[in-house]
């Protein structure tokens, strides 16, 4: 039984998700204030975490920040009220693998909570062998594998966890392999909008990515920018940043 940790000081939304996850067959565990929250982040294993933002004794940010300090990768969805560009991208510089925005329905919650757990299973190796022209789900570029009905990508038999954003934006440039886009075509592309003042959501993203998909993000291999446009996701080719 998977095990999540609800933190929010309303009520009225911990009873919600409670009873809402419990009949999806989770263990639910609670926190009401974001020192305690922490403090059985640090004491506990969870499969996920379901955090609020505006939290008494120590903000959900701050939470969100100390957890990733510590090197704990357990997923994190933020829950807030605040729906700001702003709070976006603060929430994936700290290092959130979703983010849902109040109000939202018990069924969004546990849509998500079962994407981003997808992403964090163990490969499987009988799944890993199915070819890929078995299923047009399941797509090989390069060294990755992407796996649509998962929603994870492989590289060899590592599974890189993606979050969702990544991953979304991971299948777009590699469908788009050797092309060059520029931060607001991916704007346009991955997150459905064309204003450049959000670019720097595409950067974060991109530093996100090479993290996990290079061996040396500071000299990528595979995620390269061009300098003056954008990026460019690389298959094929020796030729330099």
């Amino acid at each position: 039984m998977k095990k999540v940790l609800v933190v929010d000081d309303e009520p009225s939304i911990v009873t919600l998700l409670e009873y809402n996850l419990k009949k999806a067959s989770f263990e639910v565990d609670k926190a009401t204030d974001g020192a305690t929250a922490l403090k059985k982040i640090q004491e506990n294993k969870y499969d996920i975490v379901l955090l609020d933002l505006m939290l008494p004794e120590m903000s959900g940010e701050d939470v969100l920040k100390q957890v990733r300090m510590d090197k704990n990768e357990t997923p994190v969805i933020v829950l807030t009220a605040k729906d700001t560009e702003f709070d976006k991208v603060f929430g994936l510089e700290m290092g959130a693998d979703d983010y849902i925005a109040k109000p939202f329905s018990p069924r969004e919650v546990l849509a998500r909570i079962n994407a981003v757990l997808r992403r964090y299973q163990p490969t499987n190796q009988s799944e890993k062998d199915v070819p890929a022209t078995n299923d047009e789900r399941v797509k090989a570029v390069g060294p990755f594998t992407i796996d649509k009905h998962q929603y994870r990508v492989l590289q060899g038999n590592k599974n890189l966890k993606l979050t969702p954003k990544e991953f979304e934006l991971f299948e777009y440039l590699a469908s788009h392999k050797n092309q060059v886009f520029s931060r607001e075509q991916l704007l346009s592309g991955v997150w459905g909008f064309d204003y450049s003042g959000q670019s720097r959501m595409v950067d974060i993203q991109i530093a996100h990515l090479r993290d996990k998909i290079e061996e040396n993000p500071k000299n990528p291999q595979f995620l390269r920018t061009v300098r003056g446009f954008g990026y460019e996701f690389l298959i094929g080719s020796d030729e330099g940043e």
